[in-house]
């Protein structure tokens, strides 16, 4: 068990809450989540909180999930208000990671094994059972092995991929030297055939956009006809530049400086490797035109390899902080020089939403609706950023923010994009958005 973590809890009939009402107003739902959604700090969490707050208000939720980071334990109360019975199990990476090696034996996908869990498929089984449940939504693909075998009783099945996930592999797999490069070959093998699999057996396949359907669609068309996308959604009244708090008025920035600014969780490889090649390959030649820019990273959990680019001139690493909103309020421009990505930046939306110009690489705008020059700049090549740059500097650009907030504004809203998931849970003849555009592949 994880150093801190409480005993496992059994499931608990929860009081009526922020989400959650008397029991039997509403059908009963199986949600299964490879994360505790909450609290919303990081891009896959933000999009399942978003989804349990919403089908809250429709189901009566049962939810089944892992706790992987310590920290997490104490919000456990908050995700109880939006559920009728939640078990939370724990996970201990390094535990896990040894465990995945059954997949090698198995010819599984090594995130199979890695989250198995005899006492949560135990759960799963007694709840569907006892509850009646006949409804359930599956986030991630390796939590699908916990629904019970005869899994066809159900009147409907939902499955949030939310990415390709076997092409994100492969593209781990172009950036590693042998044998890992071996294993995540064949680990983007193993997770398609699953895909695949999933596509097949569920009533509906949903990606974070259109783009990751479409990918979807190519990957396998025979299950075309049902997979479709809702997009990602932002909070504007939150990241809104004219937020105003104690945390806010003083900027986090040395007086004076030329601030850039990069968001993300630092242990997940693509921002690392991000980060590391903008520090190493882009910021000194333009921190040799302009010595007063500074480069700032901010996210929790930061690994070796970032905490090691603090110690280059004008680069800060701040680790984990409880609001990101002054960083990007006062910062000069976000930077997402993503260079490994899948499906949709929530670090991008967020600075467009905040009024921000974003200079990204066109792998980190997969998936939004932004046009270079107007919503956002586009960025490849350290030769990109020094022009554009200057470009700022010189105070090109000036409307750009104000167009990024309208561009997601309209396009981002929880609101307007999540009654797709309802509308696929509660009506048998529902057929995904994007899917009803591509009959024809299947």
């Amino acid at each position: 068990m994880d150093a801190g973590a409480p005993p496992v809890q059994a499931e608990q009939d929860t009081p009526a809450g922020a989400g959650a009402s008397s029991a039997g107003d509403k059908p009963p739902l199986l949600f299964l989540c490879h994360r505790i959604p909450y609290p919303p700090n990081k891009g896959d969490k933000i999009r399942s909180f978003h989804l349990l707050h919403h089908l809250s208000q429709h189901f009566d939720i049962y939810l089944g999930s892992f706790v992987d980071d310590p920290a997490d334990w104490p919000w456990a109360p908050e995700v109880e208000k939006f559920c009728r019975g939640v078990l939370l199990r724990p996970l201990d990476a390094r535990l896990a990671t040894l465990r995945s090696l059954r997949g090698f034996l198995s010819g599984q996908a090594l995130s199979i094994p890695y989250y198995t869990d005899p006492v949560l498929r135990r759960w799963v089984a007694d709840t569907v059972a006892t509850r009646g449940i006949r409804h359930a939504i599956v986030y991630s693909s390796a939590m699908a092995q916990f629904l019970p075998a005869d899994g066809d009783g159900f009147r409907r099945k939902v499955i949030d991929f939310v990415d390709v996930d076997s092409d994100k592999w492969q593209q781990y797999a172009l950036q590693k030297p042998w044998p890992l490069s071996w294993v995540y070959r064949r680990e983007a093998r193993c997770l398609l055939a699953l895909e695949q699999s999933l596509a097949a057996q569920f009533d509906a396949g949903l990606f974070v956009s259109s783009a990751e359907a479409e990918l979807f669609h190519q990957l396998s068309p025979a299950t075309a006809h049902k997979i479709g996308f809702y997009n990602n959604g932002v909070n504007c009244t939150y990241f809104d530049p004219a937020f105003d708090s104690e945390a806010s008025r003083p900027t986090p920035f040395p007086e004076g400086s030329l601030p850039l600014v990069f968001t993300g969780a630092m242990d997940y490889w693509p921002n690392v490797d991000a980060v590391v090649w903008f520090a190493r390959e882009v910021f000194p030649a333009l921190r040799r035109a302009y010595p007063k820019l500074t480069f700032t990273i901010v996210g929790g959990n930061p690994a070796r390899a970032v905490q090691q680019l603090a110690a280059l001139p004008g680069i800060t690493v701040t680790g984990r902080v409880t609001d990101v909103r002054p960083y990007l309020k006062h910062a000069l421009a976000a930077v997402a020089p993503m260079r490994i990505a899948r499906g949709v930046q929530n670090k991008v939306l967020e600075a467009m939403a905040m009024a921000r110009p974003v200079l990204v690489s066109r792998k980190g705008l997969e998936g939004i609706a932004a046009d270079d020059g107007a919503e956002v700049l586009l960025a490849e090549s350290a030769e990109d950023y020094q022009r554009l740059l200057a470009e700022l500097l010189a105070g090109e650009h000036g409307s750009m923010g104000q167009q990024a907030r309208v561009c997601v504004q309209q396009g981002f809203s929880w609101e307007d994009n999540l009654p797709e998931v309802v509308l696929l849970l509660g009506n048998d003849g529902a057929v995904p958005r994007h899917a009803k555009e591509s009959l024809h592949y299947g």
